[in-house]
C-alpha cells in the first residue's frame, strides 16, 4: 500500500476506514465534519479535509476542554477543569460516516471528546450513553429507541422596526391538511431523500398543529444509533431549508402562541428471547415506575431548555403532569399499543424535545428505567383521563428550567450516573442559561433558540 499525504498506510486502517477514505474520493468529499453535541444541546464540531482523512481518523481533531462549558449564547462559564488550559480530541466513530445531501462535498461523522492519551473524557455526552447502553446490558436487556420530532418550517426575517429578526411560517394551514402538504411538499420531498441517503429510513410525515409545523419520524434503532440519528436529522432538516432559501427551526416553542415542538422519545425493551415489554408487564411497569420516580430529574435533561418548559402546558398533548396511561397523549409516559398483529409495545416519553442534548436525555432515562427495574417501582395506577381535569390530583412537572435543574440536583441516582465532571458543566451551563434568559424579553428568547435550535 502507498501512504497517504498524512503518512498514515492504509493497511494501518481498519475496514471501516478503509472504505470511508475509498468513498470520500468516490464521491468528491472534500471535508469531513466530526460531529458532537454539548451540554446546551448544540452540535458543534470541527472538520477534517480529505487530505489528512486518514491520520484524523486515529488521532481526531485537537479541541479546548472549554467548549463543553459553553451555553447556548456562547457564554463561556466557570467550570473547574474546562478553563484555557486542557485539549482533548474529538474522535470520529467510523461507522457513523455518512455523505451530506445538503452539502454537496461534506460528509459526517459523529464523534466522542477522548483525552490526549484516548481515554474517554469525563465530560463526552456520546460517552455517557454508551455507559449506560453497557450498564443496560450488564442486567441483560438493549434498548430501541427512536424520537418523533416537530418543527416549524419557514422564513428568518428581518425585523420591519429593526429589532431581532423573525421566523414567518411556510403556511397557515390545518393540522394535517391537504394544503399544508402541498405548501411544503417540495421541501419534504428533498428532506426525505436526505435523510434516506444517510440511512436514516423516513416512516410517516405530516403537516402538524402550528403554522408550518411539520413532524416526520424516522425508524426507531438501538439506543447509540438513535441518538446519533437524531444528530444527523438535526442537522439535515435545517441544511437542506437554508439550501432552499427557507428556515426549520426544531426549537421547543418558536413562536409563543403556537403549538410547541417535541421530539417525543419511544422506547422498547430487548433480551434474547425479543421485546420484553411485550411479554413482561411487571417489568415494564417497573421500568415505567422508574420513569415516573425521576421525572421531574429527568425532564431537565430530555427538555432542557428555558423555551422548552414553555412547552409543558396542560392540554396541549405536550404533558405536564408525571403520568403514564394507556394512548393517554397527555400523560408524560404513554403506553403505546402495538399497531397492527406484528407491532411491537413500546413507551412514549412525552416531556422530550430538539433542545435537548439527545445523548444526555436517552443516556438519563436508561438510568432512570434500570433503577425502577432494580427496586421494582410501582408507577402507581394508570390514568385513562385527561389529568388536567383533576386539578391537584396528579403531580405536576416541573414548570421551569430552574425548578428542573433544582430537582436533578436533588436525583442521587441520575447525579451518580452523571459524574462530577459532567454534572457540574450542564448544572453550570444551563443555569447561565436560565439566568441570561430571565434577564431578556420572551423575543430575545425565541430569537435565540430559533437560531440555534
Amino acid at each position: 500500500m502507498t501512504d497517504r499525504p498524512s503518512g498514515t498506510k492504509t493497511s494501518q486502517l481498519d475496514p471501516h476506514a478503509r472504505r470511508i477514505l475509498e468513498r470520500a474520493e468516490l464521491e468528491g468529499i472534500e471535508l469531513i465534519r466530526f460531529l458532537y453535541a454539548d451540554h446546551g444541546g448544540v452540535i458543534r464540531g470541527k472538520a477534517a479535509s480529505r487530505s489528512r482523512l486518514a491520520e484524523r481518523l486515529g488521532t481526531g481533531i485537537g479541541h479546548t476542554v472549554a467548549m463543553m462549558a459553553m451555553n447556548m449564547l456562547d457564554q463561556l462559564q466557570d467550570v473547574e477543569q474546562m478553563g484555557p488550559v486542557g485539549e482533548v480530541r474529538i474522535v470520529p466513530d467510523p461507522a457513523t460516516y455518512v455523505p451530506l445531501p445538503h452539502a454537496p462535498g461534506a460528509a459526517a461523522m459523529l464523534s466522542d471528546l477522548r483525552l490526549p492519551d484516548g481515554a474517554p473524557w469525563a465530560a463526552c455526552a456520546r460517552t455517557f450513553l454508551k455507559d449506560a447502553v453497557a450498564e443496560l446490558a450488564g442486567e441483560g436487556y438493549s434498548l430501541v429507541a427512536a424520537f418523533e420530532p416537530e418543527f416549524t418550517l419557514g422564513r428568518r426575517l428581518p425585523d420591519p422596526g429593526g429589532n431581532l429578526d423573525r421566523l414567518v411560517p411556510l403556511d397557515d394551514s390545518l393540522c394535517y391538511a391537504g394544503t399544508g402538504f402541498d405548501t411544503a411538499h417540495d421541501y419534504t420531498v428533498k428532506l426525505i431523500r436526505a435523510l434516506e441517503t444517510q440511512g436514516l429510513r423516513v416512516e410517516h410525515y405530516h403537516p402538524e398543529l402550528g403554522p408550518g409545523q411539520q413532524e416526520l419520524s424516522i425508524r426507531h434503532a438501538p439506543a447509540l444509533r438513535a441518538a446519533d440519528n437524531h444528530v444527523l436529522y438535526r442537522e439535515t432538516v435545517r441544511g437542506v431549508a437554508m439550501r432552499m432559501q427557507l428556515w426549520a427551526s426544531l426549537a421547543p416553542k418558536p413562536l409563543a402562541d403556537q403549538a410547541g415542538n417535541g421530539a417525543h422519545l419511544h422506547l422498547s425493551l430487548w433480551d434474547e428471547a425479543g421485546n420484553v415489554f411485550g411479554r413482561d408487564e411487571e417489568l415494564r411497569d417497573a421500568f415505567i415506575g422508574g420513569l415516573i420516580a425521576h421525572l421531574p430529574a429527568l425532564t431537565a435533561l430530555t427538555c432542557g431548555s428555558v423555551n422548552g418548559f414553555r412547552r409543558l402546558a396542560p392540554r396541549t398533548w405536550a404533558s405536564a403532569y408525571a403520568v403514564h396511561g394507556p394512548d393517554n397523549r397527555e400523560a408524560a409516559v404513554r403506553v403505546c399499543s402495538p399497531l397492527g398483529e406484528s407491532g411491537e409495545p413500546n413507551l412514549e416519553l412525552k416531556p422530550s424535545d430538539s433542545a435537548a442534548n439527545p445523548y444526555l436525555s436517552l443516556g438519563a432515562v436508561i438510568h432512570a428505567g434500570l433503577d425502577g427495574i432494580r427496586r421494582k417501582l410501582d408507577p402507581g395506577e394508570p390514568v385513562t383521563v385527561d389529568p388536567d381535569t383533576a386539578p391537584g390530583r396528579y403531580p405536576r412537572l416541573p414548570a421551569s428550567l430552574p425548578e428542573a435543574l433544582d430537582a436533578l440536583e436533588a436525583d442521587e441516582v441520575l447525579m451518580e450516573a452523571l459524574g462530577p465532571l459532567r454534572r457540574a458543566a450542564y448544572l453550570a451551563v444551563k443555569r447561565s442559561e436560565a439566568a441570561a434568559f430571565a434577564a431578556r424579553d420572551t423575543a430575545y428568547e425565541l430569537y435565540h433558540h430559533v437560531r440555534v435550535f
